[in-house]
């Protein structure tokens, strides 16, 4: 298993890493993902420890913190010899304190503590970005933790650009710990992250730990031209996330993958989930699977490399016009060059 440094720290983590969103499986939008139990937990788990996977993330709200508590079961008597990652931020149950203040994330990490049958978290993620909480007050108290010994690194979700810079500027100024990575929705099907956080993280050195590499299922060989959507998918069953999907350009999409399949001699899936790994900043790609029989499939994206011409053609196939200002930014190529990325 390959491993890469994250972001500007001195951690090492595998590429890939094992999302634990689909255990448990309460309520409906859980439900979608996956029911994953104790057993089947287990045996998910040893096959990763088997192919050098020992990074695993995890979630508060994840079937309303049965997930954590399932991989903490899991993971019991091998706990020293893997990576936990997980996160807190959005609303568990009733309590109108909830975001990222200072009372709500001490508390959620005791309680996720407490859940993982852990005394520390190697990476602990603001699931999003709270905009009623002073940013001041939410790095002060991460950093109280980290001094603590509860949690080792902080990194982010599902931020923009600026909430990025503005909480990595606030560290520096105070000499508070930053922000070492930022957990994003990135896909050949999902490239906006490319136009403003991707060359954030490589000037200011986050790391990025990708989310939903295959785009809600959607990039796993299962949606075809002329075929009709599939019914056990995780966005047909409500438990996806994002904009309507653009079917015309995701087929063009499939295309593609499908003549780069065929010439490596993997699947689509695996071709996309290798893409990524190719594109800058990018040090982990979380990877789910709902059965063994999944993930086995998705841990064979590694080990190999496309080519320079297979990635120009799967970058062409999946271009899609920047918005404003990023299109006008391009005009002028001695003032900004284009990225590599683009």
């Amino acid at each position: 298993m390959e491993y890469r440094q994250l972001g500007g720290s001195g951690l090492q983590v595998p590429v890939l890493s094992f999302g634990t969103a689909t255990f448990g499986g309460a309520g409906e939008f859980f439900k979608a993902w996956g029911q994953t139990q104790l057993d089947d937990a287990k045996k998910l788990v040893h096959l990763c420890m088997d192919a050098g996977v020992n990074f695993f993330d995890t979630a508060d709200v994840y079937s309303g913190g049965v997930a954590e508590e399932i991989l903490g079961k899991a993971l019991l008597g091998i706990r020293n010899e893997v990576l936990v990652s997980t996160k807190a931020t959005f609303k568990m149950g009733e309590d109108p304190n909830y975001g990222s203040s200072r009372f709500h994330l001490i508390r959620s990490v005791e309680n996720s503590l407490r859940r993982l049958q852990t005394d520390h978290i190697d990476i602990y993620h603001m699931h999003g970005f709270d905009g009623n909480t002073p940013v001041e007050e939410t790095l002060h108290a991460l950093d109280d933790l980290i001094s603590s010994g509860k949690i080792r690194y902080i990194a982010c979700s599902n931020f923009s650009g600026w909430h990025l810079m503005k909480s990595l500027s606030i560290s520096e100024r105070y000499g508070w710990a930053k922000y070492i990575a930022h957990q994003a929705y990135y896909s050949l099907l999902d490239r906006e992250f490319e136009w403003e956080l991707m060359p954030a993280g490589i000037d200011q050195k986050v790391g990025t730990i990708v989310w939903s590499p295959l785009a809600s299922g959607q990039l796993g060989g299962k949606f075809r031209r002329g075929q009709p959507i599939p019914a056990d998918n995780r966005r047909s069953q409500g438990g996806s996330h994002g904009p309507e999907t653009d079917f015309e350009r995701l087929y063009t999409i499939v295309d593609a993958l499908d003549d780069v399949a065929e010439e490596v001699g993997k699947s689509v899936a695996q071709v996309a989930i290798n893409w990524l790994l190719q594109r800058p900043t990018v040090a982990n790609i979380i990877i789910g699977a709902r059965n063994e029989e999944q993930l086995k499939q998705n841990l064979a994206a590694v080990g190999w490399n496309l080519t320079t011409e297979q990635v120009k053609k799967l970058d062409e196939a999946s271009a899609v016009a920047p918005i404003y200002p990023y299109w006008h930014q391009k005009q002028d190529t001695n003032l900004n060059p284009t990225p590599k990325f683009y």
